[in-house]
């Protein structure tokens, strides 16, 4: 039986630490990209907007949902951009003055003004037709009750797609055309925070620093100097990204999504990509690569508001991440049981502070984000793993992509599952829990 992130629980076993020279996060980032993305599966802002038109206070929780004093009920009859048969929801209607269209519909829906700037919703989807992978459905389900769980935690809202709303949108295209529809029919959210379906969040504490990206209008996991100097593909990662609700946006994704294969141009797109990105191994236009292009190849216009998070695991490489779940989860144990503030049980509705009190520990431990660290990795990214069709990259074992996904879903498991008082025996048990002692851990 393995050892849990409560392994005073039950019997302990000697754990076999996972040691290697650490390697720069850029490293790690890029042989996990090339890795996982020979085989492609499906799903894999002219400024920001002024936030002066609508008062808020500046402390609010990071995503505001109903309960935070939204009225569903109130919808005046005067006219907005829902009335305007112009408006539309594919990529086929282009939306102009998208941002005075947000702005008059908050001021008719005066309720959602409320911390308006820090809303986001998650958008995350899977293909329409059942998995052929045995174990898939079961991991996709699993993978989208993690996403619920932090979104329920920090008071998201999700949208979860499981149909190809633009056809000819395929593969990992078909993200976009249900992120574009997000942005309209969620105008009170700030920010759509896209997340693949095989991607599982591994600290359910974390906040996004929405602060850090108050000046920003797109949020992706990368290096420019992977992009610019090196013209590497891998120098960033589309699978997970937060991209602001305003036209700058709509405008980017635009001109991204016009490197699709609906367009008359996609074997062009991706020609010229392989063109310009010499490490890119396969002929067809993607998202990441085309992301890429539009960094290097018009800075002015788009980078200034694009900013590349390195700093901390805003998606992680699976390979690198899952070899030290139990140790990462046996430092927390050793902080949590000699500090009764952390112990304390208390109700899941408030965890945001309880997360805000463990910030204050970890900084005092040193711990630090990414390879290097030994904080728990925000979010962990099974690229190339494939859980769905089950054809994941040759370069691993099939096995080790489903194990990876059990344990790494189980250890954020069990941080939800402590505001119930279980937790699981095992990183490796994922049927198996036991309720936990009053002190624990501090009586272990």
């Amino acid at each position: 039986m393995g050892i849990g992130i409560f392994p005073g629980v039950v019997e302990k076993q000697t754990m076999i630490r996972y040691q290697k020279q650490p390697m720069p996060n850029w490293v790690v980032f890029v042989s996990g990209a090339m890795a996982s993305l020979i085989v492609v599966w499906s799903f894999s802002f002219a400024g920001i907007p002024s936030d002066s038109w609508i008062p808020g206070p500046e402390t609010v929780p990071e995503c505001t949902g109903a309960a935070h004093g939204y009225d569903p009920l109130h919808d005046p009859p005067e006219e907005t951009f829902y009335d305007d048969p112009e408006v539309g929801y594919t990529f086929g209607s282009k939306i102009r003055e998208w941002d005075e269209k947000r702005k008059r519909w908050f001021e008719l829906h005066p309720s959602f003004a409320v911390g308006k700037e820090r809303r986001v919703i998650m958008v995350t989807g899977s293909q329409p037709t059942p998995c052929r992978n045995p174990i898939g459905d079961h991991l996709l389900l699993r993978l989208f009750k993690n996403k619920v769980d932090y979104c329920r935690i920090h008071g998201c809202d999700v949208f979860y797609n499981n149909v190809l709303l633009q056809p000819e949108m395929f593969t990992f295209w078909a993200k976009y055309p249900a992120i574009r529809a997000a942005m309209v029919a969620h105008p009170e959210a700030e920010w759509i925070w896209w997340v693949d379906s095989d991607a599982a969040i591994t600290d359910m504490n974390f906040k996004l620093p929405l602060d850090r990206y108050r000046h920003h209008n797109l949020v992706v996991h990368g290096w420019r100097h992977l992009i610019v100097d090196e013209r590497s593909w891998t120098g960033l990662n589309a699978g997970v990204f937060l991209i602001r609700n305003c036209q700058w946006s709509l405008d980017l994704m635009a001109l991204w999504a016009g490197m699709g294969p609906q367009s008359p141009d996609y074997d062009h797109w991706g020609e010229l990509q392989r063109s310009v990105f010499k490490d890119k191994i396969f002929p067809e236009s993607d998202d990441q690569t085309a992301l890429a292009y539009i960094i290097l190849q018009d800075p002015d216009q788009w980078t200034e508001k694009i900013y590349l998070e390195g700093e901390y695991y805003f998606e992680g490489y699976w390979v690198e991440i899952v070899g030290k779940l139990e140790i990462v989860a046996e430092k927390y144990r050793e902080i949590e049981s000699g500090a009764r503030r952390l112990w304390r049980r208390r109700a899941e509705k408030v965890n945001e502070g309880y997360g805000a009190l463990w910030e204050e520990y970890l900084k005092l431990e040193g711990a630090g984000h990414g390879t290097r660290g030994w904080r728990r990795p925000f979010i962990t990214h099974f690229t190339g793993c494939q859980p769905c069709s089950g054809n994941h990259n040759k370069a691993y074992d099939g096995n080790k992509c489903w194990d990876g996904m059990i344990k790494a879903l189980n250890f954020a498991d069990d941080q939800v599952l402590r505001s119930f008082g279980y937790a699981h025996t095992g990183l490796m048990n994922s049927s198996s829990v036991v309720p936990l002692p009053f002190d624990y851990p501090s009586s272990d």
